[in-house]
């Protein structure tokens, strides 16, 4: 499958509807693009990607630990 952002071809499918076969998810483990199989996907070039811009894109922060609150007011 060819992701509709980068057009790699590591896009995949990432869950189904869980009740009758009505949908798909798929996902790109190259830009991590995701879209829904009912939705008609149209990248605007501008947002295209490629190598380059991939390799220059800034990293995700993590989610912080939860803080708990040991108050037992």
């Amino acid at each position: 499958m060819i992701c509709p952002r980068c057009d790699s071809n590591r896009a995949r499918v990432m869950v189904t509807s869980p009740v009758g076969n009505e949908w798909e998810v798929y996902v790109c483990e190259k830009c991590w693009f995701s879209w829904r199989s009912t939705e008609k996907i149209k990248v605007n070039p501008k947002f295209k990607l490629n190598d380059q811009k991939i390799a220059e894109m800034l990293i995700i922060p993590p989610i912080p630990p939860l803080k708990i609150n040991d108050d037992k007011g």
